[in-house]
């Protein structure tokens, strides 16, 4: 088999050395949006992680909200105890966790200082994540993505 890109690969090690159960797989017509990421693994949109990039009072929160969602700013900021949160531009985004943007995966994530997750995972068997491209993504059980992430649990999406 074909090494994995660069980036994918660091998700692929953090996996590996975490011991979880994961599926990281390559879809070549691309998934760089929720509903294409749904599409094409054939999953419900609901279990589709977006990891966005939020900046809290100029520190880098990572937030994972469900595919059908739009991220809070105000749940955000609260969760961290921030007093305004905004969505960070590209270049803060490819500074603080090593992606690109659209291929943002929840880890490994060095400049992130905390790392929120969306109660709502928990209801799923299988949620999937971007896997460090636009073209890969990776199923994992939530409360396994919530410790290798260090993720807090919470309501982050609006209501």
């Amino acid at each position: 088999m074909d090494a994995w890109p660069e980036p994918v690969e660091r998700v692929a090690r953090v996996l590996r050395e975490s011991a979880v159960e994961a599926r990281l797989e390559e879809f070549p017509e691309g998934t760089p949006t929720a509903a294409e990421a749904a599409r094409a693994i054939g999953c419900d949109l609901p279990q589709i992680v977006k990891s966005l990039v939020f900046v809290c009072d100029d520190r880098p929160v990572l937030a994972l909200v469900p595919g059908d969602r739009r991220a809070d700013a105000g749940r955000i900021s609260a969760a961290v105890g921030a007093h305004a949160a905004r969505v960070a531009r590209p270049e803060e985004v490819v500074a603080a966790t090593g992606f690109e943007p659209g291929a943002v995966a929840p880890f490994p994530a060095p400049r992130i200082s905390r790392v929120l997750m969306d109660r709502s995972f928990l209801q799923h068997d299988l949620v999937w994540i971007g896997a460090g491209s636009s073209r890969h993504m990776a199923g994992i059980a939530p409360l396994d993505l919530a410790r290798v992430a260090r993720a807090e649990i919470g309501d982050l999406a609006e209501a």
